[in-house]
């Protein structure tokens, strides 16, 4: 598949250049609740029936939106992706020690990524982390022209590989170990979850759109996908799970991730109020419907899936005016 240059010109019939329309696919963190995000996906990919990183000029990810936004980046479909979330992601989850959380993540990465790097990808991306000792953002990108400074010495992913940079940002520190990543020109920086700084990085990416790539903000079309929102699980009293999902810990990672996907969207609206965005994010009350970032009952993250889908039909309008 032939790589995609950002900034080509679309032509209409009488063969006048017109304005490119820019297209954003952005993609939440939230653990095993990704296959919430599967099943929106499942429906867009059918709507514009092509690969996905044929019809976005840029894909965004943080924590379990990075590993989706890789592996669509590097041209897999949704089914082929969904099949990876079934075969890893409950293994991942259903790990009790970070140690053997970490491990079975790392596996993940090197059975999908290997040792490709960043242009390996089809498409321009963006995967957030947080860099955990400066108490900055880290985000890994694929083109010189999306950064904002240091563009004479800018390398894709910073020279690391597609996997150390997707496992930094999945990495929800102290329930997965600390990552290292060590960049071309020998610098370790400790990468952590990037839902720290940006659970919904949909702000990130229509910044690199609009601000440094420069596309005007009504030529930008963004789809910007969450995870959903759900009431805490019910567990039996003797799981483990549910004495880990009552830790003060667990408490405050999951709220402080839900806070920072939803102060993103705000800040979204208020700044890039031009930009036209379909955000599909519902929100459950439903006792069927609880879960967490931790599930590992594919039955219920099926019921994730299925409420994914039928999102992404309810915003079935916008994404055709969006991508066809």
């Amino acid at each position: 598949m032939e790589r995609k240059f950002i900034g080509d010109e679309d032509t209409v019939n009488d063969g006048s250049p017109e304005p490119k329309i820019f297209r954003v696919l952005s993609l939440d963190g939230g653990g095993a609740k990704g296959f919430y995000t599967l099943g929106a996906l499942k429906e867009i990919e059918a709507l514009v029936e092509c690969r996905l990183c044929e019809k976005f000029d840029l894909i965004y990810g943080t924590s379990t939106g990075a590993i989706i936004a890789a592996l669509l980046g590097l041209g897999k479909s949704v089914d082929e992706i969904e099949a990876v979330y079934r075969k890893h992601v409950v293994t991942v989850m259903a790990r009790w020690l970070p140690s053997q959380k970490t491990a079975a993540l790392e596996a993940l990465a090197a059975e999908e990524f290997g040792e490709l790097k960043f242009d390996a990808f089809k498409t321009d991306m963006g995967i957030v982390g947080t860099r955990w000792k400066e108490e900055r953002p880290i985000i890994f990108k694929t083109n010189r022209r999306q950064a904002f400074l240091g563009k004479a010495t800018f390398e894709p992913g910073f020279g690391c590989t597609i996997a150390d940079a997707v496992v930094g940002s999945f990495s929800a520190y102290p329930f997965f170990k600390k990552k290292f990543v060590t960049t071309s020109r020998g610098e370790k920086i400790e990468v952590r979850d990037g839902g720290f700084v940006a659970n919904n990085p949909s702000l990130y990416a229509i910044v690199d759109a609009t601000e440094v790539l420069g596309f005007a903000r009504k030529d930008v079309r963004v789809v910007s996908i969450g995870v959903g929102e759900y009431p805490p699980p019910k567990l039996p009293s003797w799981s483990l799970r549910k004495w880990a999902s009552k830790l003060p810990t667990m408490v405050f990672l999951q709220k402080t991730m839900e806070i920072s996907s939803q102060s993103m969207d705000q800040l979204r609206k208020v700044l890039f109020r031009e930009v036209e965005t379909a955000r599909i994010h519902a929100k459950y009350t439903q006792p069927e419907m609880a879960t967490d970032m931790l599930e590992v009952d594919l039955e219920k993250l099926g019921l994730l899936w299925q409420r994914g889908r039928d999102c992404a039909r309810d915003a079935e309008a916008d994404l055709r005016k969006f991508l066809t």
